[in-house]
């Protein structure tokens, strides 16, 4: 094999192998290594060999990853990795210190095996986009796409190797604060973009220069922890676990995913760091996974706190032995694996199999071939991370446009008119850190452009600005979010006292036209550990709302937000409501967007939004009951809440837009489907407005009986299309017994017999249908 590569930076690992080159011993005084010549094109016999020279503390310093932070300095870190006790790390995204750490593992380890730099890349790397649910909201897998492989070559660039997404968790429950992180409620949509986001990023194996590893998470079952907080238990029937929360999993994995981030959750009683049935019987033997993976972080030492190791040496030994095979943020691996060798309580065969799996991922990641592939040459480092030559601010500001959904519009108020006197205010209507979102990897904040730049930009002079409230009057929730940023709190407080700021706002509105509120939650609200008992705005807010309706003035809200919000009182007030979750570095400009009708809204909710926390969980496939209520009819001796309306206020798959859309009857191809057959079914949508608009046409499937209570209704497929005013279109989806099947009882994936209901609309409750049978 002929090698082309020089030494460092663009050193060449396979030549330094075959060349025996040395340095510092690793932990004891061992001897340089010496490998043979293996092919590198034969993985599994290049490993093999490589891990039949490794001594077991190089072999456990495979299996740590730990962050450069204060605990552990760039410097301490080099001579961590040369000494062989570290295989990877995170948090660095810096071409000159990665590199630096690369050297110590190529110029000074023994075995001289290459890191890797992973890093949380979760919806986008310097150029930030929407949100999850934001990028769900879309219902479009080519704006998915652009953010995967936006964000795929940006952190590549920046020296990164692998991230920790997509984020897949199926989330009912809109009190958990990581809810904004994901893609909302539904198994077949989340599925969809969890292919999606894996290809984009990832792409085939081995994976590119401009290409990073996928690691899906949290698995499993994160999304549905008990009462919606973070870190809580989940208590699951397998029937449930294998219909709707484990397909996103498994379509990642299919997709190709080198990893999985392991979930912090227990799972029917069993941690699933130490959960032997899901790491090994669910994952290795019936998904046929072959990649890495990796524990979140300290949840190997959790496992005491879980109650189900006594000290860190029984946690070590659960979790190399379920076949966590990374521990990110180690302490215990390092400490305890090496003595649990040594005393036959794991086998050198364990560590062997973890050690396979990492060195599989940075193969696959072509870290053998060349270790530098995504660091480069210090001549080529950027001399300004932060440039704004090195944002896609088209496409993010593309994405943010088609992440909006309009939920309320009466009497037309949107579009707004550029010559109209525009009001602006609100806690969030200037607020460039909450626009980026939570976990907005590499995004700076002071790149973001803030709705009042948006509409400064559309309308200039015609904008009147006001803040009118603090995002909350509650110190305690402030110092809460400012805790971990203390030195540069995220939330800052406005001192004047909360009448005299609505005052203010007040006389702004009544020299406008039009108001525009922009209220929600601070990112920090909707983030890891933030999970709320309400889903109500603060009171300052609301407050805020009141006083701009008594103004008398039209009233656009404009909602930021990671989580659905209870607005049945904000509903009546408002005259337009446009869903905007937090919309990314040009969320501003797309926002304006969409106001002044640059860009016509058509989003769909990707999670239902409740009337008030009371109802929590809703979900729009929820399974059928024997005593339902009936919307229309007396609601006694039926399943109900009686202090207000049942169902959604907004459902799943919801969203209108300024243009009008009508529905024929669905016609079928056929009235049967025999096994391994198909049916067409198609209607014909037609744009009835006076505008040019995009729609989400959506194919639901009822099974009307079964062995098992099944769903009300299930999303089978979708199709996004775009429509000229008086424009018509047949849309045809076919439907195959492969869109019938589900888990039984017994957890076989079968299509039974019988009378299916295909239906057809625009959101999931207002639907055409009709009814086809299996024989």
């Amino acid at each position: 094999m002929k090698l082309s590569f020089k030494l460092s930076p663009s050193f060449s690992l396979s030549m330094a192998l075959l060349a025996g080159l040395a340095s510092a011993p690793a932990f004891t005084q061992t001897a340089p290594v010496t490998v043979p010549a293996v092919a590198m094109s034969d993985k599994s016999a290049f490993i093999a060999d490589l891990v039949g020279k490794m001594t077991l503390d190089e072999k456990v310093g495979q299996l740590r990853l730990i962050s450069i932070g204060p605990e552990m300095p760039i410097a301490q870190l080099a001579d961590e990795i040369a000494a062989g006790r570290v295989g990877g790390t995170f948090n660095s995204v810096n071409r000159p210190h990665n590199r630096q750490l690369q050297d110590a593992a190529i110029q000074r380890s023994r075995m001289k095996i290459p890191m890797f730099f992973a890093f949380d890349v979760i919806h986008g790397h310097r150029t930030t986009f929407p949100i999850g649910l934001g990028l769900a909201s879309s219902w479009d897998m080519d704006v998915v796409t652009s953010m995967a492989r936006t964000a795929a070559k940006e952190a590549s660039a920046d020296a990164a190797d692998m991230t920790f997404a997509p984020m897949v968790d199926i989330s009912r429950d809109p009190r958990w604060g990581r809810t904004s992180e994901g893609f909302g409620e539904d198994p077949y949509l989340v599925s969809e973009i969890a292919r999606t986001v894996v290809r984009g990023f990832q792409g085939k194996l081995p994976i590119g220069p401009h290409n990073v590893m996928a690691v899906v998470k949290h698995f499993a079952l994160y999304g549905a922890v008990e009462g919606g907080r973070d870190y809580n238990t989940v208590d699951m029937s397998p029937m449930r676990m294998y219909q709707d929360y484990l397909p996103p999993y498994r379509a990642a994995i299919d997709a190709g995913a080198g990893g999985v981030m392991v979930a912090l959750n227990s799972i029917n009683g069993v941690p699933a760091t130490s959960n032997t049935w899901l790491m090994q019987d669910l994952l290795r033997k019936d998904w046929g996974f072959k990649g890495v993976a990796v524990s979140d972080h300290g949840a190997i030492v959790e496992l005491i706190r879980h109650g189900v190791a006594k000290d860190e040496r029984e946690a070590a030994k659960l979790a190399i032995k379920t076949g966590i095979d990374m521990s990110m943020a180690d302490s215990v691996y390092l400490k305890e694996l090496p003595g649990l060798v040594k005393s036959g309580e794991v086998s050198m065969t364990e560590i062997d199999n973890a050690v396979r799996e990492v060195l599989g991922a940075k193969y696959d990641m072509g870290l053998f071939q060349n270790p530098y592939v995504r660091i480069g040459v210090a001549a080529d480092d950027p001399p300004d991370l932060k440039a704004d030559s090195r944002l896609s601010r088209p496409a993010a500001r593309d994405a943010a446009r088609k992440s909006v959904v309009l939920l309320e519009n009466r009497n037309n108020t949107l579009p707004l008119s550029k010559t109209a006197k525009v009001a602006l205010v609100g806690p969030l209507a200037d607020a460039p850190i909450d626009m980026l979102g939570s976990w907005s990897a590499a995004g700076d904040y002071k790149a973001s452009v803030t709705l009042r730049t948006g509409l400064a930009n559309a309308i200039g002079k015609n904008l009147i600005y006001a803040r009118g409230a603090n995002l909350t009057n509650d110190e305690e929730i402030v110092k809460y979010l400012n805790y971990l940023n203390w030195d540069s709190p995220e939330v800052t407080q406005d001192k004047r006292a909360p009448a005299a700021m609505i005052a203010e706002a007040v006389k702004a509105a009544r020299r406008a036209d039009v108001v525009v509120v922009a209220v929600g939650e601070s990112r920090g609200m909707s983030h890891e550990s933030s999970s709320r008992t309400s889903l109500d705005l603060p009171q300052s807010q609301r407050a805020l709302i009141t006083a701009m309706k008594a103004t008398g003035k039209p009233i656009v809200l404009v909602l930021m937000n990671g989580r659905p919000l209870a607005l049945q009182r904000e509903q009546k007030e408002a005259d337009a409501i446009l869903e905007t979750w937090y919309t990314g570095i040009e969320g501003g400009n797309a926002i304006a967007d969409v106001l002044f009708g640059d860009y016509n809204p058509g989003g769909k909710l990707p999670i239902s939004f409740p009337r008030s926390v009371g109802q929590i969980p809703i979900y729009y496939n929820h399974p059928r009951l024997g005593r339902p209520f009936t919307p229309g009819k007396p609601g006694n001796y039926t399943s109900q809440y009686f202090e207000e309306p049942n169902g959604a206020l907004y459902p799943f798959g919801y969203g209108i837009s300024y243009t009008d859309f009508s529905l024929s009857d669905v016609t079928l191809s056929s009235a049967t489907m025999a096994r391994g057959g198909k049916v067409e079914a198609s209607v014909t949508v037609k744009n009835t407005g006076q505008r040019a608009g995009e729609t989400v046409v959506q194919l639901y499937i009822r099974d009307v009986a079964a062995s098992v209570v099944r769903p009300v209704k299930e999303l089978k497929d979708f199709r996004k299309i775009m429509l000229k005013p008086g424009e018509e279109k047949a849309v045809r989806f076919t439907v195959d017994e492969e869109k019938l099947k589900f888990f039984n009882a017994q957890l076989q994936r079968v299509a039974e017999p019988g009378t299916f209901t295909v239906q057809i609309g625009l959101d999931s409750e207002a639907v055409k249908e009709k009814n086809f049978d299996l024989q």
